[in-house]
């Protein structure tokens, strides 16, 4: 099975994920950042993997760091978890909706770091107490730490929550494609990713 965990202690967060691609059992998350919790628990739902995170971060300050350092992490037990990632597909897509939010995420498992983020918000606040801006941090620290290239762009909406949750769930769609395995080889001319 590919299975990971990792931990990250600072002055700011102290965060223990892991994962299990090969596996859609129950998942637990607790940041301390309710609407956080529940892209996490969706990603996971959705891109058919076992999650495990507990995050105590200084939410009292503000969310940033505990969701960029949950990025973090999770993209290292992704990482770790993917091994040399002999077999996988590789690349993926996927566009979901959410009542009138519509996202598209495309993603590459390529060993080079590289975020495309195209989103804009035409109500900022919708209720979660969570500015949505601050997702891009959690993608771009995901990205950073997994080694991974993934666009993601909204095609249209207005509610943000909404925004975000198609984001989440078309990440999540794009990466259970991406991490399946249908071969055996490293999908690469180079050998490596």
């Amino acid at each position: 099975m590919r299975k990971a965990g990792e931990k990250r202690k600072t002055k700011e967060t102290d965060i223990a994920i892991s994962v299990n691609l090969d596996s859609d059992g129950e998942s637990s998350v607790d940041t301390g950042i309710p609407f956080f919790d529940h892209m996490l628990l969706s990603f996971a739902k959705h891109a058919g993997i076992e999650l495990s995170i507990t995050a105590d971060g200084d939410i009292e300050i503000d969310f940033h760091h505990t969701v960029e350092d949950t990025g973090i992490v999770l993209g290292k037990a992704v990482k770790k978890a993917l091994g040399d990632k002999a077999g996988i597909n590789r690349f993926a897509d996927a566009t979901v909706p959410l009542d009138e939010a519509l996202s598209r995420a495309v993603l590459d498992i390529s060993g080079r770091a590289f975020l495309s983020y195209n989103v804009d918000f035409k109500q900022a606040d919708d209720g979660s107490r969570v500015n949505p801006y601050i997702f891009e941090e959690f993608f771009r620290a995901f990205v950073t730490s997994a080694e991974l290239t993934l666009h993601i762009d909204n095609i249209r909406g207005n509610n943000s929550h909404h925004i975000i949750e198609s984001i989440f769930k078309a990440f999540a769609r794009a990466f259970r494609i991406a991490i399946e395995l249908t071969g055996k080889d490293i999908p690469s001319t180079k050998g490596a990713l």
